[in-house]
């Protein structure tokens, strides 16, 4: 809704003024405008938008959460470096479901530019090695894989990884297997 300098400068504002209705004597007011000032200090580090796509992606409403992330214009002025990883992660778990290129895209931007939570960074990680791995780059999708389940300390994505591993050995295919065997020459 607002530039993240404008809410700061909101939030300072709101703050004086409840500075100046304790020095009144209306301390009730002052806590009132001293929350209000909260508030906006709250939506400095987490942008109202982005929290509404999360709630709308949670019902699996794709578009609904588009829509909301489409309010955000400029983010990399509008957003604190945090939030533009949420940005592009929100904008990869959608692009995820069409376009693998624009979700590669968009995972990987929110990885360099970092996100909060450990899950949400396997998270990523993981549907990065997807994205490798259908793109017959099975190396990388190996490294992704076990960076994400480093990550994944509360064991959330250990059936996903787990299917994942599994994908990727029937898709290698069975190695031969000789045994003790030795071939004869002849």
């Amino acid at each position: 809704m607002y530039n993240k300098n404008i809410k700061l400068v909101i939030a300072i504002l709101i703050f004086g003024y409840s500075v100046f209705q304790f020095t009144e004597g209306n301390i009730g007011n002052g806590i009132m405008y001293i929350l209000l000032s909260l508030i906006f200090v709250f939506f400095y580090f987490k942008n109202e938008f982005i929290l509404l796509a999360f709630l709308r992606l949670r019902k699996q409403d794709f578009d609904g959460a588009k829509k909301w992330l489409g309010k955000i214009k400029n983010p990399s002025s509008a957003l604190v470096k945090k939030q533009e990883g949420y940005y592009n992660y929100l904008l990869g778990i959608m692009d995820s479901q069409s376009n693998m290129n624009n979700a590669e895209k968009h995972f990987k931007k929110a990885i360099s530019l970092g996100l909060s939570m450990d899950h949400d960074l396997a998270m990523a990680k993981l549907n990065l090695a997807g994205i490798a791995f259908s793109k017959r780059r099975p190396q990388e999708a190996k490294q992704l894989l076990n960076e994400a389940q480093k990550l994944d300390k509360r064991n959330m994505l250990t059936d996903q990884i787990k299917m994942m591993k599994q994908n990727m050995k029937k898709a290698q295919g069975p190695t031969p297997h000789y045994g003790n065997r030795q071939m004869r020459r002849r």
